[in-house]
């Protein structure tokens, strides 16, 4: 991580995840990694009792993985690799037995509309906007596509997919149930997502876990179809016509 950052801060039992990058707050692999890792230590700590992630808000939320890292790749098994980096951390996500509050204060893409998805709760401005731009460079939200179906369903996530050029608004993924409340500014957001982060910290942690259980009820499987994903993006990434489409968006 040396140009992205991480920073993990704890007060009144909510750990508060902050993640940041240059480029638009992009994940590249090792700052991936080490989301996954905080998420699973405050999953463990006994001292938080619900997990506040957001980003740098000068930047989009998401622009989901590093597109310099995915130019990088040369082999079906990087590929795969690559692609774990989102699959690991939803699955940490999936299985947090502390509630997670998301702060969606811009774009999310990619990668970013899968974190927003695995957040228990998301709290967004009206400026906030999705887009899976997977399609259009020749592969597929495969990894994240789960966790966005849980929330959206099905049809919801087809318009999302099979529109890859066309962002949706805030009010259209509060209607879907992606985000949980939008609000009309920044200041106004950032105040009712920490009012819901120390709410949810004050309630019965045995009772919050098992309720954590039963909101993510049928989802066990996802250890296994996750990589296998991983695995189709990893392949289709290779393909000449994909490549052909890396390069001119690397132009």
């Amino acid at each position: 991580m040396t140009i992205g950052t991480l920073t993990t801060q704890h007060k009144n039992g909510v750990a508060t995840i902050t993640f940041a990058h240059p480029k638009h707050n992009c994940f590249p692999q090792a700052q991936l990694t080490a989301l996954t890792k905080s998420i699973i230590a405050a999953a463990k700590d006994n001292d938080v009792h619900a997990i506040l992630l957001q980003s740098n808000p000068s930047k989009a939320f998401c622009a989901g993985a590093s597109f310099d890292e995915l130019l990088e790749i040369q082999t079906p098994e990087q590929g795969k690799i690559f692609f774990m980096g989102f699959a690991n951390l939803i699955n940490a996500m999936r299985m947090c037995s502390k509630p997670i509050v998301g702060r969606i204060h811009g774009k999310a893409i990619g990668g970013g509309v899968g974190i927003v998805a695995a957040c228990d709760y998301s709290v967004a401005t009206a400026a906030a906007q999705v887009r899976l731009s997977e399609l259009a460079i020749g592969i597929g939200p495969f990894v994240i596509a789960p966790a966005v179906e849980r929330k959206i369903g099905t049809a919801a996530l087809a318009s999302l997919a099979l529109q890859p050029k066309q962002w949706k608004s805030a009010d259209w993924a509060l209607k879907h149930g992606l985000f949980t409340e939008v609000y009309a500014d920044f200041d106004a957001a950032n105040n009712a997502v920490i009012a819901k982060a120390n709410q949810l910290a004050k309630y019965a942690p045995k009772a919050v876990a098992e309720l954590n259980k039963t909101l993510w009820a049928n989802t066990d499987h996802w250890e296994e179809l996750l990589p296998k994903n991983a695995e189709i993006s990893g392949r289709l990434l290779l393909l000449p016509e994909t490549q052909k489409t890396l390069q001119q968006l690397k132009a």
